[in-house]
């Protein structure tokens, strides 16, 4: 494939800015048109090959084949070199409303199996969209008006993956290319720039690079294992967490791995949330008949109930907060895991808030405040408030119209108390209630949900939870789920991409390394090093015997924040010439002084 250079932003030329999709009406209608376009060229190209769907996505575009053969990376040069072609004919797109008998005698004239499949889902008009007279296919759109609408220097063809029909893995076995398209070939040129740079961001090399977790075959896709280096970094960010919650008055509590199936009929997870659950665990076969049995836990929250329901409770008791690291599992299909963004084992950062009516409110603002300081300490800024809100079309969810106007004006309330900016987004509620999820902005602008809080009249209502009021009667409490990490796994990756492996003093594995220049020093430097290790501060000495520029190049490839160099002249007088990643060359330094301004950093979460 041949290399366009790409164009950096410069302080003269502001960065390009790259719509998604979603945003901008008019990359909508050229991707569609742009998949449209593929889908004509593979079937001259490749004429046995059936098209399914192919659909925009935020970035570009794909479409799904049957054909005897993979698609090659020569085939995909093959396929893009036709689409300029059929680009350049300037062919105009029609668009046709039929009858569903005629759409249909005209998928089986062209013996397209998938598309009568697709014709059974889709609700009327049933509309075609032609490219000229040469090609046709079922679609919604919307689409440009002709070929010639779309620049060819503003498309490109990126990979070729497998994927399942519908997504089912008991079907046929798909060949789906990827592409991208935009407006001008400059918004393509800093598109590549931007994966150039994921690339080298990518959390799966850095960690890979930095020694942080593995995945291993023998264990199981989707199931990370941490190294000493990795676990350090989470723990860090438990600790760190478990501290701002003690503050906070929650209380700690740890739930098993797996559960009776009873638990999460109850709960509505085994009805609503089944297929995202591992297959039960049954004793023989007339219990796995009956559902007896047990799953390993989606959730914490049936747990923490049980926890709360194991006393009668008091309004004297509210808010009651409740917290655990817990392991959850999900099943994931193999095709959707990515690294550690995507797994199947990950550990919430879990609480659950028991209040009162009351308290709601209150509660609600100070867990937002609790999420908004572990950002401001996490150094991530760019982020959005989404109240992610019921469809109320959908039949996904459990509960009356009542209590979810309820949960969602307190969330839309409590946001608008605060000033926060914010948006709505139905149809992204989790099945039992409204939340208010934080999306961050990484620094290649693409989105991840971090935080979440949510409010939930549901599962008390479905566990018959109650508390003694203050008159003596007794009331229901209503729940509060927040995690400000989300998945453990999910933010570290996220973290190591933010920071492309750079991590922050207080949360990098090591944090200082001594390098001595001879090894006349290195006793010295491993005195210092056990100095700083028993002041808390992670610490080592460098005893490869490499030459000084190594040593340094070393620390620099692993991204050791704090470098000391230990020379004779250090020894003597008991200072450390300094050199960090943040600020560069400091200059000679006490050891006293040293071990003070690194544990005043690491405790105020800035760089030495």
């Amino acid at each position: 494939m041949v290399k366009t250079p790409i164009a950096q932003p410069t302080e003269e030329q502001p960065p390009i800015k790259l719509p998604k999709t979603s945003e901008s009406d008019n990359l909508k209608r050229i991707r569609h048109t742009a998949s449209h376009i593929m889908a004509m060229a593979v079937q001259q190209l490749f004429p046995k090959a059936q098209v399914t769907i192919g659909p925009w996505t935020e970035n570009g575009f794909y479409y799904d084949f049957d054909t005897p053969q993979p698609f090659s990376e020569e085939d995909l040069k093959a396929i893009k070199k036709e689409m300029v072609k059929i680009i350049k004919r300037k062919l105009p797109v029609i668009r046709e409303e039929v009858s569903r008998q005629e759409a249909e005698r005209r998928i089986k004239a062209i013996n397209e199996p998938y598309k009568l499949e697709i014709l059974e889902g889709i609700q009327e008009p049933i509309t075609l969209y032609h490219l000229g007279d040469q090609w046709w296919d079922l679609c919604a759109g919307p689409h440009v008006e002709s070929t010639a609408d779309i620049d060819p220097k503003a498309i490109e063809l990126e990979t070729v993956a497998g994927a399942y029909w519908r997504g089912d893995e008991t079907k046929a076995q798909l060949q789906r290319i990827y592409g991208t398209a935009w407006e001008t070939p400059e918004q393509l040129a800093e598109y590549k720039r931007r994966k150039e740079e994921a690339l080298k961001r990518d959390h799966r090399k850095l960690g890979r690079e930095l020694g942080l977790f593995i995945f291993s075959d023998v264990v199981g896709p989707g199931l990370p294992l941490w190294t000493p280096k990795g676990t350090i970094i989470r723990t860090t960010l438990e600790e760190f967490l478990k501290k701002e919650q003690v503050k906070r008055g929650y209380l700690p509590v740890v739930t098993p791995h797996l559960a009776r199936v009873d638990l999460f009929k109850i709960s509505g997870h085994w009805q609503n949330y089944k297929e995202d659950m591992f297959p039960m665990m049954a004793e023989d076969e007339e219990s796995a008949l009956h559902e007896i049995g047990f799953v390993l836990k989606p959730m914490n929250c049936p747990f923490h109930i049980q926890i709360y329901k194991s006393e009668l409770r008091s309004y004297r008791d509210l808010p009651m907060r409740l917290a655990e690291f817990g392991t959850v599992y999900r099943y994931e299909q193999s095709g959707e895991l990515g690294g550690l963004t995507r797994v199947r084992g990950f550990t919430v950062d879990d609480s659950h808030l028991f209040v009162t009516p009351e308290q709601l409110e209150e509660e609600f603002l100070s867990v937002v405040d609790l999420i908004l300081s572990v950002f401001k300490s996490l150094q991530l800024k760019n982020f959005k408030a989404r109240l992610s809100f019921r469809d109320p079309a959908s039949d996904k969810y459990i509960g009356g119209d009542d209590v979810w106007n309820k949960a969602e004006n307190a969330i839309r309330s409590a946001v608008q108390k605060m000033n926060m900016e914010h948006f709505e987004a139905p149809g992204e509620a989790a099945f039992y209630g409204p939340k208010l999820d934080f999306i961050f902005q990484d620094a290649l602008e693409r989105e991840w949900q971090l935080g979440t809080v949510q409010v939930d009249y549901n599962l008390p209502e479905r566990f018959d939870l109650e508390y003694v009021a203050e008159d003596g009667s007794r009331k229901r409490p209503v729940m509060i789920h927040r995690a400000p990490f989300g998945s453990l796994e999910r933010l570290v990756g996220i973290l190591i991409e933010e920071y492309a492996g750079d991590f922050p003093l207080w949360l990098a594995p090591i944090q200082v390394r001594l390098l001595p220049v001879s090894d006349p020093q290195l006793d010295f430097a491993k005195e210092v090093a056990a100095q700083l290790l028993s002041q808390g501060i992670r610490a080592e000495a460098d005893t490869s015997g490499e030459r000084l520029g190594k040593m340094i190049r070393n620390a620099e490839k692993q991204k050791i924040p704090v470098m000391a160099v230990v020379g004779a002249k250090e020894v003597e007088s008991n200072t450390l010439s300094i050199r960090t990643r943040a600020s560069g060359e400091l200059g000679t330094i006490a050891v006293s002084e040293v071990i003070e301004k690194v544990t005043e950093a690491i405790t105020n979460h800035t760089n030495f």
